[in-house]
């Protein structure tokens, strides 16, 4: 029994560490992208042709402190990504081990693609369609607030969305699904990304259809993936098995 707490007070203790240094880390950064925010929010809003409103002194400190956030969040991916590893590697195979730590620079990498695709793809189109609903009827006027909030809806998803063919790629290397399950669960998976594509886009099928597609090619590739990884697998194993049953 003593045994059994002083493990669960070393894996605790332990834990504490990886989520300290992976906050400090998120603070460093958040530091730094607040002391450019104003580079970045000019940059962000280089296509408005008015400026934005503010209702209050505390919005500009609070859209400075959510562009500083967002951003603090996609350079912190990879580190937290590392201090995850870190703390599971001692539970995982040496291969188990190898694979996981290989997946973290594509991590990254896809979470700043789905961010891209957010912003340069699907944000101005939806803000497009909702300028036009507007134009001859209302006074368009923006606070800052509200317009960073629906950017940053539009566009975060798809950082964690574009994450899914990685995800995929662990869980099939690890055995908790395969191929097979996944193409089983195609039209449930259909279904919720259409449904995902719909509330994130105007009501219109060209903006559904613009969003919905990629999300769709994104799952089936991340089903082709998952066969790579399994068949490598299966190779492995059987070769094991063949290594196994040579004389000594």
């Amino acid at each position: 029994m003593k045994d059994a707490e002083m493990l669960l007070i070393d894996h605790l203790g332990e834990l504490r560490k990886r989520i300290i240094i992976t906050l400090l880390t998120f603070a460093v950064f958040f530091i730094v992208s607040f002391i450019y925010v104003q580079d970045i929010y000019h940059w962000l809003i280089r296509d408005l042709d008015a400026k934005l409103a503010v209702l209050g002194p505390s919005d500009i400190l609070w859209v400075y402190f959510m562009i500083s956030g967002v951003i603090s969040i996609a350079l912190t991916i990879p580190v937290a990504a590392y201090q995850t590893w870190l703390f599971v590697s001692p539970a995982l195979s040496k291969n188990e081990s190898k694979t996981a730590l290989s997946y973290i620079p594509a991590l990254f990498l896809l979470f700043i693609a789905g961010l891209s695709f957010g912003y340069f793809v699907v944000y101005p189109m939806v803000l497009d369609f909702l300028m036009k609903l507007s134009d001859g009827e209302f006074q368009t006027f923006f606070t800052s607030e509200k317009y960073f909030k629906f950017m940053i809806n539009l566009t975060l998803p798809f950082g964690f969305l574009f994450e899914i063919p990685l995800v995929v790629m662990f869980l099939t290397s690890i055995g908790l699904v395969n191929p097979k399950l996944l193409s089983k669960a195609r039209k449930l998976a259909y279904f919720g990304l259409v449904v995902v594509a719909v509330l994130i886009t105007p009501p219109d099928f060209m903006s559904d259809f613009l969003v919905t597609i990629p999300l769709l090619i994104l799952y089936e590739f991340s089903i082709t993936l998952s066969k790579i990884v399994y068949r490598k697998k299966q190779k492995k194993q059987e070769s094991n098995v063949i290594e196994l049953k040579k004389p000594s």
